[in-house]
């Protein structure tokens, strides 16, 4: 039957995209890329496949779209700080990510392959869009915005990627704080010669929370960036 016909656009009509979006995330948060399939998509929704797939025509488009959907939410959070300057932007757009890829772990590897494989798509721009206008009104010069912007860029979804993976390799006998104490207190016990650092960090690292340590690897590349390309009447590091 023709896509045009009143029986499918009944049809189509019946189920949106964004209810097929949802329910997409919702199987991706459960059990991962695995879990999405068209067949557990149809049961979940309680609807034909021809349904499914008047919206999204494979499990690619489908995973494009909730990935899509998720960053889309995730750069729409407003600024915590009053300023309204720059540096809040960035890391509004920052913590955004971070809760993000926190809640939806899978969310990770698709940015990174977003980022690779497809910078033609809608979410490598639209990423790069909300942390280099920042930059630009950041006052960093052309020729070196790119540059910037990128490495915020890579930060912000390498540190976050980190935390959801090292949230998903935690002793199932131990909770978060159960864990890092036992790390830290195995760290405490290596050869003071051998690991002169690691013996001397490892109660920060018991102590820390992932959150407030993700948004001041933020702020060091903030400073970084200010110092090397902002003249010193621009240098204002506290916004």
């Amino acid at each position: 039957m023709g896509r045009g016909t009143p029986r499918s656009e009944r049809r189509a009509d019946a189920l949106s995209r964004e209810r097929i979006v949802e329910a997409a995330v919702e199987l991706l948060d459960g059990a991962g890329e695995g879990g999405l399939t068209f067949r557990a998509l149809t049961e979940r929704l309680a609807t034909g496949p021809g349904a499914v797939y008047w919206h999204v025509a494979n499990k690619g488009e489908l995973l494009g779209a909730a990935t899509d959907a998720l960053v889309a939410a995730a750069l729409a959070v407003e600024p915590a700080g009053s300023s309204g300057s720059p540096q809040d932007g960035i890391r509004a757009v920052a913590l955004g990510l971070f809760d993000a890829i926190d809640a939806h772990p899978w969310l990770a590897t698709q940015l990174a392959t977003h980022l690779s494989r497809s910078p033609l798509g809608s979410v490598t721009p639209r990423i790069l869009e909300s942390i280099g206008r920042q930059v630009r009104a950041l006052g960093v010069p052309e020729g070196s915005r790119f540059t910037a912007t990128s490495t915020l860029v890579h930060y912000i979804l390498g540190a976050a990627g980190q935390n959801a993976a090292n949230a998903g390799t935690h002793r199932p006998d131990m909770d978060r704080a159960e864990f890092l104490d036992a790390v830290s207190r195995a760290w405490e016990q290596l050869d003071p010669d051998d690991y002169p650092f690691i013996r001397d960090v490892a109660r920060e690292m018991r102590d820390h929370d992932d959150r407030v340590e993700f948004l001041a690897g933020v702020d060091l590349i903030l400073t970084g960036i200010i110092a090397a390309h902002l003249p010193p009447s621009g240098r204002d590091l506290r916004n």
